[in-house]
């Protein structure tokens, strides 16, 4: 699989003049910005004094807790990874050729604003439609500047639709309907920039999260976020992409976390809990037992119906001890 060595490859550092904070660019189901603030509290006490120098995140999506610990915490480099190959390619795009991206990214605001709501609609549609068709004719091993316009599709078709929902079909198609927005930020600039300058310290990888145990060196930080297993029979949104992550996966995963743990990394993983819908639902306390299992209060972000985007617990377990 293909990985990017970056042209700059130097430390993320914020200098004098204090440039704005990265923040993810994109908007993720399961996305963790909403819990950094508590994860902070999670995070291994040798992360916090230094002693952790490298950062593994197997399951990437908008890269939130990457962010925090690159922009707030002294480590040398990072490891990310995710399947997605629309995700991969956009990462990489913005670590090595970010002033492209954003030329393309331009066009796309000038002309999605200046239309009015039918028209906007319909450039959304035709934009999913050559999206989803041009898919085939992209190398997402070999970064070229086709990657360019290709990333910039991403970023507005995730900036303009319903709910800045990423929902692929089983057949890898980008389905989410068009959103209703009367000022969206299509070209976040200095927000691009600034993600830019963090990736600098990353490799990023398309991979699965296997891939981390090749990676692996000694004082690693490693932190799974996978696609959430359903909190029930009705509500099995995982479509990161279209590849599933049904149980089996997540007992693989489950066997992965001890290993890295026998290797001696510290390692946090963070899922839905399925006491929120059925309390006698042990899967994932029978599954890290022996494990510190820390149950944290999250909004439910995205749901069709809004009524439903209410409080619930996540779990997040560590092989250390909090506090």
């Amino acid at each position: 699989m293909a990985s990017t060595v970056s042209k700059q490859k130097t430390p993320a550092k914020r200098n004098n003049h204090n440039p704005p904070a990265a923040k993810p660019f994109l908007k993720w189901a399961g996305g963790k910005s909403q819990l950094i603030e508590k994860f902070q509290e999670l995070y291994p006490a040798q992360l916090k004094q230094k002693k952790l120098k490298h950062f593994f995140e197997p399951f990437l999506g908008s890269g939130a807790v990457f962010f925090d610990i690159a922009q707030n915490y002294s480590i040398d480099s990072a490891y990310l990874y995710d399947i997605n190959e629309e995700l991969i390619l956009t990462y990489r795009v913005i670590q090595q050729d970010v002033s492209g991206l954003l030329e393309f990214l331009y066009r796309y605001q000038k002309n999605y604003l200046k239309l009015d709501t039918k028209k906007r609609q319909q450039f959304f549609y035709d934009q999913r439609t050559n999206y989803n068709l041009q898919r085939f004719n992209i190398d997402y091993n070999t970064y070229s500047d086709r990657w360019f316009p290709r990333a910039a599709q991403l970023i507005f078709l995730n900036r303009t639709c319903y709910n800045g929902l990423y929902r692929v079909n089983s057949k890898g198609e980008f389905n989410a309907p068009a959103g209703d927005y009367v000022n969206p930020t299509i070209c976040d600039e200095q927000n691009l920039l600034a993600v830019h300058r963090v990736l600098q310290l990353a490799e990023i990888k398309k991979a699965d999260f296997r891939q981390v145990v090749s990676d692996l060196k000694a004082k690693s930080f490693v932190y799974f976020d996978p696609p959430y297993r359903p909190l029930s029979k009705t509500a099995n949104f995982t479509a990161y992409s279209h590849q599933d992550f049904a149980d089996t996966e997540q007992r693989q995963l489950a066997k992965l976390f001890k290993q890295l743990d026998t290797l001696g990394a510290r390692v946090m993983l963070s899922n839905s809990d399925p006491k929120n819908h059925d309390p006698s639902d042990n899967f994932f306390d029978r599954l890290y037992r022996g494990y510190t299992i820390t149950r944290v209060p999250a909004k439910r972000m995205i749901n069709s119906n809004p009524k439903k985007r209410g409080a619930i617990n996540e779990i997040v377990v560590t092989n250390y001890a909090i506090g």
